[in-house]
């Protein structure tokens, strides 16, 4: 099975949009989640750094700057979806993957937090 360790810049970044309001509370993470096409355009204009910030995984031993490096994307290269960081929590936590896990659960707290979601 794969290993995944945390993006420390993503969640970095995620805190950053947080905290500007840059978010969505509600939305079906299925059909807001960027596609490939979504994805190579991003990379075309922002480049891996940024591409790389959109994903609180690292996959252990791929390649840094090729897609395979980079998963549990939590948003749509604009703002953090509540949908996304669950999505996140649900997948992590489905292949064991506890610190993306607990990552993504922080992230989804504090957003909750900011939204003023009891």
């Amino acid at each position: 099975m794969a290993r995944y360790e945390v993006n420390e810049a993503a969640v970095a970044k995620a805190r950053e949009l947080i905290a500007a309001r840059q978010y969505v509370l509600d939305s079906e993470w299925g059909d807001v989640q960027p596609d490939a096409d979504a994805a190579n355009a991003y990379l075309e204009r922002h480049g891996w750094a940024d591409y790389s910030g959109w994903h609180l995984g690292l996959k252990v031993g791929a390649k840094n700057e090729t897609k395979a490096r980079y998963a549990f994307a939590y948003g749509d290269f604009r703002r953090v979806h509540r949908s996304g960081l669950i999505a996140c929590i649900y997948r992590a936590s489905e292949w064991r993957h506890k610190q993306v896990e607990t990552a993504a659960h922080d992230l989804l707290q504090e957003l909750d937090r900011v939204a003023g979601i009891e």
